[in-house]
Order: structure tokens, then C-alpha cells, then sequence
């Protein structure tokens, strides 16, 4: 039996037995998007045999960023283009979003195949796949190489977070949404391993030896009550990533977010979104505001508009990467870092914030402040010239 079918094979009914099957999706299309989901039929030489889409917004001029979009099992790039809402801020921001497509020949289940160590090495299989279609979408589109990012559900977040290990040298950051540490393989879906945070690393680095470049800024998104891929996968992504970047486990600062979120950041390296009470799925907002995205679904749950809030955590509203982070941030008594108190209005006029769409982010980080007014207050350190982060209560 082929070794790739075998495997899928085993998966389907793993994954069936714990409820992961889904029933069969409508294909859904954005009812605002400027323009269409389009398949490319030649990309390179596809040793995983995976499908390439893409969404180039109209007039998309050359030197924008990049956004690769995984789906989950049981999905397809048609189903993850039309409920996802990365169509609307590829318009909105002004971005291309490739969306690759797993096939039942290779997956029984459509499933990304994560678990699979011909799939999840550099230069082989399906990760090389995947990467040879951004080698395309930037030849083609004239995307910026140096603004690169991935994010997937599920499958695909286990996905997004082998991209990120095998190829760090291409993607400038990443959003894992409910999936699972790299090289863990299917046993982490179910239960907590026993692993410490250096053995999680270790697997990212075996993954390209020798890699002596920055990192891949990371955000991990969960549901707090996900029973398919267990919460435990949130703490062991950011111990795997956070023991990469070599920064410590004790979050610098945090954030309230819509949809009952909460937020931990990690020196700028790594964010922990925990979306309170949903399950497994997409967090999605639907609505016309800025910050509302996408349509409710199998796996797609109402909540909050995560992909607009990864959106913003790599800069694209701003049109700018954000300040890559260093492995480590001095916080030593000779070398202070000053922080400011003041009003989300005052810190936009003093230039430590911008504000988009009624809301305020801090320069630099990103990280969500919330309305832009008089009335909410936060304290921000500077850690870096123009570079910002929330410090309520730290200062």
C-alpha cells in the first residue's frame, strides 16, 4: 500500500473515532471580495502533490506581503477562503493569500499531513510544497520576500507550525489555530506530553541545523473548550517557541481582547491568544466592521475576528513588518526601560500608538490596546526605538 495512503487511512479512523469528522461544507465565497479564488496549475515540481489557490486582490501592486492560509481536515481552500475572512484584508490591506489544498489521495480525511516525517522536513514533501508555492506567489505577484507569513487551522495549524520550524529563513512570522507543537506527531492531539521546553525546541532546530537567523515571531490561538486537539497544545507550542526564540515562559505582558480573549506576550517572540468557552475551530466575528470577519460553520465559530487580529500582529495594516524582536531583551538596572502612563488618545499624539478603526495598538508590538479615547488608560515600556509593549502594573 502506498505509505502516504496507509497513513491517511490510519488517521481517518483516528480522527473519526474522536469526533473530528466533519459533515460535507457548502463552498462558501466571500460576498464583498474584489476579486476571485483562482487555482494555479503549475507551481514546481509539488513532491506532496498538494493543489494551490490564490487570492490576488485588483491592481495588487508589487512589494506587498504574503499570507499562506491551511485549512483543517474534512476542509478545502474553497471552504477556508469563504469563512475565514482572509479574503477581506487581503482587499482591505492590500495582500496576497495563497491557499493550499490537501486531496483525498493523499489524506482520507483531507488532512494536512502533519504527522508524517516525509511531509514535515525541509526540502521534502509536503512542506516543500507548500513552500514552493510561495517561491511562486512571489515571482508571480510580485510579493515581498521579507514580509511572509502562514496561519492554519487545525491540520493546518499543525502545518503552520512545521513551516515555521523547516523553513524560518521564509516566513517572518506565524499563527497556529488549535493545532500542535512541531514533530509531535498524533499522540499530542489527545493528551499533554511530558516533554521540558528544551526538548520542544530541540525539534525546531533539528528541523533546519544550523540556523543561525530570526526566528519566525509566533501566535498560538486556542479555544479553552477544545475537546478534539486538547488545550494542553497551547502551553507546549509556547514552550517549544518560546525556548527557540530563548526568551522566558513568563509572559511580559497581557491584553483583553474581544470575545472573551485573553492574550500573553512573550517579549514580542511569542503571543498566547485563549479564546474563553469556544471549541475547536476558527475564532470568527461576522459583521462589517474593521475588526469583524468571516461566516459561521463547522469549525468556524462566533467569537472573535482572529484573522484580523493576526492580520495586525504582522503589520499588514500598516503596510510595514513590525520590528523583528532579538532572542533576548536586556532588563538590567544599566539599561532601563522607560515606561509611560497616559490615556490610548495620549499615547496616539505622543507617537508610542496608532489607532485603526476606532482601536489602539501599540507601535512596534502591535498588541491591542482597545478604543481610542480619553477613558481607557495603559502603561507601555519602551523596549526598542519606537517599539512599544503593554506593561499595566509592571512599571
Amino acid at each position: 500500500m502506498n505509505p502516504r495512503r496507509s497513513g491517511s487511512v490510519l488517521l481517518a479512523a483516528v480522527l473519526t473515532v474522536a469526533g473530528f469528522a466533519l459533515s460535507p461544507f457548502s463552498p462558501v465565497s466571500p460576498a464583498n471580495a474584489a476579486a476571485t479564488l483562482t487555482q494555479v496549475g503549475s507551481f514546481g515540481s509539488n513532491p506532496g502533490a498538494l493543489r494551490m489557490y490564490s487570492y490576488v486582490p485588483t491592481g495588487l501592486p508589487a512589494g506587498r506581503p504574503l499570507v499562506v492560509a491551511l485549512h483543517g481536515c474534512t476542509q478545502s481552500a474553497q471552504d477556508y477562503y469563504g469563512h475565514s475572512g482572509w479574503p477581506k484584508y487581503a482587499d482591505l490591506y492590500r495582500v496576497a493569500v495563497v491557499f493550499p489544498e490537501q486531496t483525498p489521495s493523499n489524506n482520507a480525511l483531507s488532512c494536512f499531513n502533519w504527522f508524517t516525517a516525509g511531509d514535515i522536513g525541509r526540502g521534502r514533501g509536503e512542506a516543500l510544497s507548500i513552500k514552493q508555492m510561495v517561491d511562486h506567489a512571489i515571482a508571480a505577484y510580485g510579493s515581498d520576500p521579507g514580509r511572509v507569513y502562514v496561519t492554519g487551522l487545525s491540520a493546518g495549524g499543525a502545518m503552520t507550525a512545521v513551516m515555521l520550524a523547516a523553513y524560518p529563513d521564509v516566513f517572518a512570522g506565524g499563527a497556529v489555530v488549535a493545532g500542535l507543537p512541531y514533530n509531535c506527531g498524533t499522540v499530542c492531539q489527545y493528551q499533554a506530553q511530558s516533554k521540558t521546553p528544551k526538548q520542544w525546541g530541540d525539534l525546531v532546530r533539528a528541523a533546519h541545523p544550523g540556523y543561525t537567523g530570526r526566528w519566525p515571531r509566533v501566535g498560538i490561538w486556542y479555544g479553552t473548550a477544545d475537546t478534539t486537539v486538547v488545550p494542553a497544545n497551547a502551553t507546549e507550542l509556547r514552550d517549544q517557541w518560546t525556548n527557540v526564540w530563548g526568551v522566558p515562559r513568563t509572559a511580559t505582558s497581557t491584553a483583553t481582547l474581544p470575545g472573551s480573549t485573553t492574550v500573553e506576550y512573550y517579549q514580542d517572540a511569542v503571543a498566547l491568544y485563549r479564546v474563553q468557552g469556544i471549541g475547536h475551530g476558527t475564532p470568527v466575528a461576522p459583521g462589517n466592521a474593521e475588526d469583524q470577519c468571516g461566516t459561521t460553520g463547522s469549525y468556524y465559530l462566533a467569537s472573535i475576528c482572529s484573522s484580523y487580529h493576526i492580520a495586525r500582529s504582522w503589520g499588514l495594516p500598516g503596510g510595514t513588518m513590525p520590528p523583528s524582536p532579538t532572542p533576548s531583551v536586556s532588563t538590567s538596572p544599566s539599561a532601563p526601560q522607560p515606561c509611560f502612563t497616559a490615556s490610548n488618545h495620549a499615547h496616539t499624539v505622543a507617537g508610542r500608538a496608532t489607532q485603526s478603526g476606532g482601536n489602539t495598538f501599540a507601535n512596534g508590538s502591535g498588541q491591542a490596546m482597545g478604543l481610542w479615547n480619553t477613558f481607557v488608560v495603559h502603561t507601555l515600556r519602551q523596549t526598542g526605538p519606537n517599539h512599544y509593549v503593554i506593561a499595566d502594573g509592571q512599571c
